[in-house]
């Protein structure tokens, strides 16, 4: 299965999974009086639009390059993963205002019940949040990587509204904004998985070097060729889910000018062929001293 067909295959089980989600905690939330989960369903709803702009992302970063991209569309999918920062902002803003809202007014106590639909989510979130991250390291997908962290944050914040819930069943009278008191701290959380997912997609966009590894390998498969002597530079820009690597090649000084390309031409194509997440490959010959 190709690297675009896998994530397009998560971010459907993130959608799938984060719209019966959304029904669940949210009727639980109103007929257990929970705002806790009702602040979970909100943020599940926007997970289910999240995800959607993950999904179109995906799709249009792997168009393939055309006279006016000719580097391809790869470069959409960290401005996707900037929108979906932009949802889980917004979500963690409501949620706190709500939150403060029902801290300073009386309610009933949240129903005991509503522990174990928290529990049973708790642990598919985690578990999806697993999943969808083991593919976008995959897929080398930023966008998928941010959607994986839709989960964690998902799990995180369900476990806050376990405890607040427990707290105020706990204690009785006088707790019952327990439970908003952890739907606050959850849009806490949110706000700072935002800036976590936020931070590798602007490195990204920013081409920052964060691929020493990949590099490595590039050198070790380039020494493999009869003909390259050694390399030099190498740099790495992230675009999608493809890396295109600028390398500098070191071959016999004294070679001709045609044997030198077809070495920068045989070497690119090795390089292609064993690393299979690169994408454009320039090779610049370097003769040796």
């Amino acid at each position: 299965m190709t690297s675009e067909k896998t994530a397009i295959k998560a971010t459907y089980f993130s959608i799938i999974g984060n719209t019966c989600l959304a029904i669940t905690k949210g009727l639980a939330g109103i007929f257990g009086n929970s705002y806790a989960l009702i602040a979970d369903a909100i943020e599940s709803t926007t997970d289910i639009f999240s995800s959607f702009l993950v999904l179109f992302g995906i799709k249009y970063s792997n168009k393939p390059a055309d006279e006016n991209h000719p580097y391809g569309h790869g470069r959409a999918e960290p401005l996707i993963t900037f929108l979906v920062v932009g949802f889980l902002i917004t979500s963690a803003t409501i949620i706190a205002y709500e939150s403060i809202g029902n801290i300073t007014t009386p309610h009933e106590l949240p129903k005991p019940w509503t522990l174990i639909v928290l529990g049973a989510i708790i642990l598919w979130k985690e578990f999806s949040f697993r999943l969808v991250m083991k593919r976008s390291v995959e897929t080398h997908s930023s966008s998928l990587k941010a959607d994986a962290w839709h989960h964690r944050s998902d799990a995180i914040t369900s476990v806050a509204a376990f405890i607040g819930i427990t707290i105020a069943l706990f204690f009785g009278k006088g707790y019952e904004s327990a439970d908003d008191w952890a739907a606050l701290f959850a849009s806490g959380f949110i706000l700072y998985n935002s800036y976590l997912i936020f931070r590798p997609a602007l490195s990204e966009i920013m081409d920052e070097h964060l691929y020493d590894d990949l590099v490595e390998n590039i050198r070790n498969v380039s020494h493999s060729v009869e003909g390259i002597m050694d390399t030099e530079k190498c740099f790495i820009r992230k675009s999608g889910m493809k890396f295109h690597v600028d390398l500098h090649a070191v071959v016999d000084g004294k070679i001709s000018v045609k044997e030198g390309h077809d070495l920068a031409h045989k070497l690119k194509d090795v390089l292609r062929a064993e690393i299979l997440e690169l994408g454009h490959v320039l090779i610049h010959i370097e003769p040796s001293e």
